[in-house]
């Protein structure tokens, strides 16, 4: 619906620009090249989707998706370290593409699936201990991610669940973290 009135308004917007215009030589020149002149003003129609058009949240597409890769490749990296220093985690596997972080932390343990959520702007988990959850960026102090129902971080509730099945657990040094 919302779809039909921009493209009518649109519509509309353009219709009257170019009743109004008049029909000399140097405006149907100008039309050509998408730009048209009106009383000897040229004006440029900006009706386009730009990809860095700020959302409804505030967050520049690109600026979610730079601090979301690395929130996520962090994770991973870490993650890596992690499941080769533990010994009780020796058979545990992560694998991480296309915006889906996966950790297999073994039957005793669970799984934990991390994923880019790119059109809500969010990170969801899926958490063996506490279930799903919907992160929202937060961009104060370089960029976090926070459930608003608990108020709590993602690297934060990582700290004390994984801290549960490994010592010497420290999320903190992972980019984007607030522990």
């Amino acid at each position: 619906m919302y779809r039909s009135i921009i493209r009518t308004s649109r519509y509309l917007v353009r219709r009257q620009i170019n009743n109004s215009l008049k029909h000399t030589p140097y405006s149907i020149a100008l039309r050509h090249k998408g730009v048209l002149a009106c009383n000897n003003t040229i004006i440029q129609l900006c009706i386009r989707a730009s990809h860095n058009t700020i959302s409804s949240d505030g967050i520049e597409p690109a600026v979610f998706e730079k601090i979301c890769s690395e929130t996520l490749e962090s994770l991973f990296e870490y993650f890596e370290v992690l499941i080769d220093q533990s010994p009780q985690l020796r058979g545990a596997d992560i694998t991480f593409s296309d915006g889906v972080l996966t950790v297999a932390l073994g039957s005793n343990y669970g799984t934990y699936v991390i994923n880019r959520q790119t059109p809500n702007k969010q990170i969801w988990l899926s958490s063996p201990v506490s279930g799903p959850k919907r992160y929202d960026l937060e961009l104060k102090n370089g960029g976090y991610w926070v459930y608003k129902h608990d108020g709590v971080s993602l690297h934060n509730l990582l700290q004390n669940e994984i801290s549960k099945i490994v010592d010497n657990v420290d999320f903190k040094d992972c980019a984007h973290s607030v522990v």
